[in-house]
Formats: C-alpha cells, sequence, structure tokens
C-alpha cells in the first residue's frame, strides 16, 4: 500500500532475545500519570547513504538488533494493565513491540527533506490508538522506511503515559550502539521518582499552583484550531543569530544579570512572535514552559520515564505594546524566571509530593488545563545526533512531534542543529500551529532579521 509516497510492505511483533522473569511488573510514576494513554511521542530520523545492491539489508540487520536492545527494555515489550485502585501499572511480559518496514520509491533521502512537510513526515512514523482491549495493545512502535535511491528513516512513537522525548531518543541510541558495535553504552535505568520526605504542608509555588489550576481545569473544548489546517515549520538558526539574540535579550527584569540561554532566548522570540500571530494587539497569550528535570532530581542520564515538568510563564513587566526589542526583552525575562523556578531540587522534589497526596484524592492525574496553553519544550538536551546504526553515518535531521498539552494553543520545541551546525549554540526551532498563523510566524520581522533556514512547512518560504 503507497500513501504520499510510501509503501508500506509488513507489520510484524519484535521481541526481545531475552524472556522477561514471569510476574514483573513495572508501576507508573505520578509524572508519567499525568499523561493521556492516547498522546504520543513521535521521532523521525534521517539517514543518508548510497542506495543498497540488496534491498531490505539493512531493515534486516535492524530487525535482528532491535530484539538485543529490547532485552534491557522490558517496559517497552510489555502490556499496561489497571491495577485494583484503577491506577495504569506495565505487566512485562515480553509481548513486544510493533515493527513496520516500508520504502520510498524513486527518491532518496536528500530528495525527500527538500519537499517535506508535517503531513509526509508524519507518514515515516507509525502509531495506533490504544484498542478497547489495551492488552493487545502495543505502546511503542518503530518504522524502518528504506528510500530506492538511497537513505534510511527511523520512526518511533509511543505513548506519553510511559516516557518523554528523552528517554525515547534514549532508546533509539541503544538500538544503534547495538547495531555498531554489539552492546548499549549507556543502560537504562528503571526506578522510582525520589521523594525525601511526607511532608503535607505545601507552600504555594508557582509550580504548584499552575498543576493545581491544569489538574482542576475541565478538558477544553474543541475550537477553531481543531478544524484549521495545522502546520509545523522547522527553522534553523545559526550560532551568530542565536548569540545576537541572547545579547539583545540580555537584561533581566531588574536590568542586569546574565545573557537568558538560546533556549531562553529563541523561546521569548516565538513567544512574541506567534502572541502577533494570534492576534494579540497587547500582551501574550498563555503559555508553559516544559523543561526535563533529571539534573534537578540528580537522577542519572538513564532515567527511563517521564521526567519533564511545566510551569506557566508569567509576564514580569510590561505589557507588551513597545518597541519590537523592548517587547522581547520582557518576554524573555519572564521565561527566565519561570525557568529558575524549576532549577530547584526542593521545588520540583515539593510538586512530586504534592502530586502525590493528590492522587489519594483524586480519580485522575490527567493534565487538561494547559491544553489551549502554547507550550515551548527545551529539548537542547537530547542526544539524537549520536545514535549512529552504521558507522559514519550519523543522522542529518531529526524531527520530533509531541501530541497532547499545547496541541490546541500551538507548540514550540528547541533542539540541537543537525551536526552540531555551526557552533555549539546553533539551534533547531520546530513550531506547530495553524498554518495561516504559522505563515504570520514566519513574516514577522523580529524572525526575518535573523536569518534562519526554513527546513519544513510551507513550501520553505524564503527569507
Amino acid at each position: 500500500m503507497a500513501d504520499n509516497g510510501v509503501s508500506f510492505i509488513c507489520k510484524r511483533t519484535v521481541v526481545s532475545t531475552k524472556p522477561v522473569q514471569p510476574g514483573q511488573f513495572s508501576p507508573l510514576s505520578v509524572l508519567d500519570r499525568l499523561n493521556n494513554e492516547n498522546n504520543n511521542i513521535r521521532i523521525v530520523f534521517y539517514y543518508s547513504f548510497p542506495a543498497r545492491k540488496t534491498a531490505g539489508e539493512l531493515t534486516d540487520k535492524l530487525r535482528e538488533s532491535i530484539s538485543d536492545m529490547l532485552s534491557y527494555f522490558p517496559v517497552v515489550t510489555g502490556r499496561l494493565l489497571r491495577t485494583s485502585d484503577g491506577d495504569w501499572t506495565i505487566k512485562c511480559n515480553d509481548a513486544g513491540l510493533r515493527m513496520v518496514e516500508a520504502k520510498v520509491m524513486k527518491g532518496s533521502v536528500e530528495k525527500w527533506l527538500q519537499n517535506v512537510d508535517r503531513e509526509k513526515e508524519l507518514k515515516l512514523v507509525h502509531w495506533e490508538e490504544m484498542f478497547h482491549k489495551p492488552y493487545f495493545w502495543s505502546t511503542f512502535y518503530v518504522q524502518i522506511t528504506e528510500f530506492e535511491r538511497g537513505g534510511l528513516a527511523i520512526g518511533l512513537s509511543c505513548t506519553r503515559l510511559l516516557c518523554d522525548p528523552i528517554c525515547a531518543t534514549m532508546m533509539i541510541k541503544a538500538w544503534a550502539d547495538t547495531t555498531l558495535i554489539g552492546q548499549i553504552t549507556s543502560p537504562p535505568l528503571f526506578r522510582p521518582l525520589p521523594i525525601q520526605n511526607r511532608n503535607t504542608n505545601h507552600h504555594s509555588s508557582s509550580l504548584l499552583d499552575g498543576y493545581g489550576s491544569y489538574l482542576n481545569s475541565s478538558p477544553v473544548p474543541k475550537s477553531d484550531n481543531n478544524t484549521k489546517n495545522i502546520t509545523t515549520v522547522t527553522l534553523q538558526f545559526n550560532q551568530e543569530s542565536v548569540r545576537k539574540l541572547c545579547v539583545a535579550t540580555g537584561n533581566d527584569v531588574n536590568g542586569h544579570g546574565p545573557d537568558p540561554t538560546p533556549f531562553q532566548a529563541l523561546a521569548g522570540l516565538f513567544w512574541t512572535c506567534i502572541s502577533r500571530a494570534k492576534g494579540m494587539k497587547r500582551g501574550f497569550v498563555d503559555m508553559s514552559v516544559c523543561l526535563d528535570t533529571r539534573k534537578v532530581l540528580g537522577l542519572d542520564k538513564g532515567f527511563f520515564g517521564n521526567c519533564i515538568v511545566y510551569n506557566k510563564v508569567v509576564l514580569l513587566r510590561g505589557d507588551g505594546k513597545y518597541g519590537n526589542y523592548e517587547v522581547l526583552s520582557d518576554a524573555v525575562a519572564s521565561i527566565k524566571e519561570a525557568v529558575s523556578e524549576m532549577d530547584g531540587r526542593d521545588h520540583v522534589m515539593e510538586l512530586i509530593e504534592w502530586l502525590e497526596s493528590e492522587k489519594i484524592n483524586r480519580n485522575s492525574l490527567v493534565i487538561n488545563g494547559c491544553d489551549d496553553h502554547l507550550i515551548c519544550v527545551d529539548l537542547e538536551s537530547v542526544d539524537c545526533y549520536s545514535a549512529v546504526f552504521e558507522e559514519n553515518v550519523v543522522p542529518v535531521r531529526v524531527s520530533y512531534y509531541m501530541d497532547g498539552a499545547g496541541v490546541g494553543g500551538g507548540q514550540i520545541l528547541v533542539m540541537p542543529a543537525p551536526g552540531g551546525g555551526d557552533g555549539p549554540e546553533s539551534r533547531v526551532v520546530a513550531v506547530t500551529l495553524p498554518e495561516d498563523e504559522a505563515e504570520k510566524v514566519l513574516e514577522d520581522s523580529l524572525i526575518r532579521q535573523l536569518g534562519p533556514i526554513i527546513l519544513m512547512g510551507l513550501n520553505k518560504k524564503t527569507n
């Protein structure tokens, strides 16, 4: 079956080479249970190399190595079950993940990337909604797509109930290491989130207040955005332009302090431009920043599970109606403050403890209230370009999609640049919005003057 140039060959179940011991279960953390089971992560890794003489040769090799890799990831091959309390848990029964094999005829990876858009790219990563019988539903899917004239795409999709983009990337890296050198260099770590004490007297903070609002809100009704054409545009900013932006927005709320990080500066840039694209004459649309908290919590990089936390950004000064860089500086200062509130272990630990106490009083911990917020996700720490399956063949591009919170209001993902770009501060930003709003963002003078390269979306409008 061919779909948008992709011919699907087969779908199979892949299990691990080492069976899981019977009776093994893996409970979900409170950060896991904040996600709906049908909300998903989708990642596409692109590799460029000459066409192979034997069709399917590489796919056969990858099929063998993934079974070895899965022996280290019993959660990935398990199935969801409800506990007596009604919570989800994973039964590690080695039921396997689903693998789809596909082919793109009459083209190479390079040609595909010249014309790719959101709709085409999502054909490279298979996903299925939960069945009415969850026990038979695979929570992870991989798709291997070979290009007839050279190149390969590897797509991974999984439910956000079990992992975040960081550990999903770690899984692909483990698969690559197994294929290339026959062993995993950084095994996954399965352990509970840390809880330092059972404090029931939690002090008010922006984190706790924000999550309380998210959990108390009803699901956001479908809006016009649900019926609009949603697109994703991907821009690459070189190191010089990112440094220029950081310096230009370098004053904090008191008029001094360190320059913002690339994430903070770019988040402020797109918050400003998207607010204008959505018709805001003054101020900004509601936005939450989303950060990985493994380092803050003292967890190993190999921790497998959800460890990303949201914090709503509160405008600290100004009203969004000054000159371009005054408005932008206000936005960045506010984002710096929101990020700083997530940098302290005590704040995040208190959030986890509060969520643990809340689960006793609630039927569900699933986040509803930020569905209409703009969500800006810091993916600067993902190690995606080290996923090397063959010697000297590194990913030429990696794309991320996060379904769930923020789809209604839009999403901003800030990621490393392919090959490191032209320096360590080079970044790629993927923005998901209704098509008419995305077009206005691309035309905004604040973005145009930085001269980004448009990698994907809207027929790659030129600067």
